[in-house]
């Protein structure tokens, strides 16, 4: 029959626990590997050093066309006031100076 030594329990717990540490250091690292690999981890490293990417760039191009856009859209919208604005005031105009019946 196999005998185990008295203090078995007391060295496998140490054991144990650098087992579990290597394997969890492991496991860590490769999954810090895939994401440094991943493209959030490519975008993270283009962001750290500050180099802009060709995404970045036509991402710029495409708010400044936006932002264009927006400025025409806002210019339309002043002039369509403008033009209620001047309406409204002839409309205002015209029923003081309409001929009562009485």
């Amino acid at each position: 029959m196999l005998q185990l030594p008295p203090n078995f329990p007391d060295q496998m717990i140490p054991i144990m626990g650098m087992a579990t540490g290597i394997v969890s250091m492991v496991v860590i690292g490769l999954v810090i590997v895939k994401v440094a690999q991943s493209q959030l981890g490519q975008a993270l490293a283009r962001r750290i050093s500050g180099r802009a990417g060709a995404g970045d760039q036509e991402l710029r191009e495409e708010v400044m066309e936006l932002r264009e856009l927006v400025g025409h859209l806002e210019q339309r919208i002043a002039e369509g006031e403008e033009r209620i604005d001047f309406t409204e005031r002839l409309l205002a105009r015209g029923k003081d100076q309409a001929p009562t019946h009485g």
